[in-house]
């Protein structure tokens, strides 16, 4: 019966870490710019679920079952899953590098290969820029590993 005991607590507690995890890193959100808001959100959600999987996981170790398979599962599920969405997951992570270094703004004009135009929006997956009519959506790695002209005017 401790056993259960420790391990609901553990769980609780991971809860209570998770939130506060959560609460921080949100909180930081207040000192940056607007366009860095949705970066925040995403490390916020990440750590509260990465506390709240380190907590269950935990949780199970205290009751005696083995974790070791469960562990190694999961790492070779996140290497597949990883090698899966590689292109998706390289765009995501561009663009949380685009939004937090801010090369271009929104309202910037921009050249990145044979595209040229204006910043219309910068997302986690696209920047999309505006020329004479078309919306071009560029995927943030290729935003991120070509050169970019910063046209004036």
């Amino acid at each position: 019966m401790e056993k259960y005991i420790t391990a609901l607590l553990a769980l609780i507690v991971s809860f209570v870490i998770a939130h506060a995890v959560r609460s921080a890193v949100l909180r930081t959100r207040r000192h940056l710019d607007s366009d860095k808001h949705a970066v925040i959100s995403l490390l916020a959600s990440s750590s509260y679920y990465g506390v709240l999987a380190v907590g269950g996981i935990t949780s199970l170790g205290v009751l005696g079952i083995n974790i070791t398979a469960l562990v190694a599962g999961l790492g070779l599920t996140g290497f597949a899953l990883g090698f899966a969405l590689k292109d998706i997951i390289s765009n995501l992570l561009a663009g949380i590098l685009i939004i937090l270094y801010s090369p271009f703004r929104v309202g910037d004009r921009i050249k990145v290969g044979a595209h040229e135009g204006e910043v219309v929006e910068i997302n986690l997956r696209y920047t999309v820029i505006k020329n004479e009519g078309e919306r071009i959506l560029i995927p943030n790695s290729t935003m991120f590993t070509n050169i970019i002209v910063l046209r004036h005017g």
